[in-house]
């Protein structure tokens, strides 16, 4: 009773008393599977007993992910992808922007690719993203579920394929990132380590979710690595993210 008191309140702030009640009263009696957002266009698809519906609740309802004011977004990288809730909200902001999502666990991406089949110009990569072409290998090591696997890299061929952002930029033909969010589960450690000097200064806003509270050190590369590159930006706290906004970038 108390959980859904919270989340009636929590609802009714982010929608309004009207458009919030009759949303908890829907996922109420009629599940989490397939949930229509108030101000959201297209439903989106949660899986049952998975952290899909707090995954949910950061992006839509918490609003993790309520950015400054932008224009003339073209290209969104959203690295670390889950099942694309971010993606959806980028572009029901952003209707006219590219979206690359990296994801590279299969369930999440497979979810992620239902999430977003409605939009045009998304596309996907089941792949890590890393500071180098490398292989990976995925498992829950924290156990926290679909929301937090983890990649460590591997000498075997056969593992997940992972590449750095200058890959991806290279193949899209990106010559900037107006939106680049970061939420890879202590990986953070690895991208910011090196090689990052191509596509660092090309990244307009970055959103960024730091692990230490999992893993010691996966914050201080990404710090050393702006304050390497970046000659002048501005940064602020939401929630569990850290947003920085390249300044010295038109």
């Amino acid at each position: 009773m108390k959980f859904h008191l919270i989340l009636l309140f929590d609802l009714i702030k982010a929608f309004r008393f009207f458009s919030g009640t009759k949303f908890f009263l829907s996922l109420l009696f009629f599940g989490k599977e397939k949930v229509s957002i108030p101000g959201i266009e297209r439903p989106v698809f949660l899986r049952r007993n998975t952290s899909d519906f707090r995954t949910f609740l950061q992006v839509f309802v918490e609003k993790g992910y309520d950015i400054p004011k932008m224009e003339n977004v073209a290209v969104i990288l959203d690295a670390g992808a889950n099942i694309g809730l971010f993606s959806v909200l980028m572009k029901s902001k952003f209707p006219s922007a590219k979206v690359i999502c990296i994801e590279p666990d299969i369930d999440n991406y497979a979810q992620l690719k239902k999430n977003l089949q409605a939009y045009t110009d998304v596309y996907y990569e089941n792949i890590g993203i890393w500071n180098k072409s490398a292989y990976l290998k995925i498992s829950d090591k924290y156990d926290m579920g679909k929301w937090g696997m983890v990649v460590e890299e591997t000498n075997a061929a056969k593992g997940l394929e992972a590449h750095s952002i200058e890959f991806i930029m290279r193949k899209y033909g990106l010559d900037r990132i107006d939106i680049l969010k970061i939420d890879i589960e202590t990986s953070e450690k690895i991208l910011f380590k090196d090689n990052y000097e191509y596509w660092l200064p090309k990244a307009k806003m970055i959103i960024i979710e730091t692990h230490d509270w999992i893993e010691k050190g996966t914050a201080q590369p990404f710090f050393t690595a702006i304050n390497k590159v970046l000659s002048k930006y501005s940064y602020y706290v939401k929630g569990d993210n850290t947003i920085v906004i390249n300044e010295g970038l038109a």
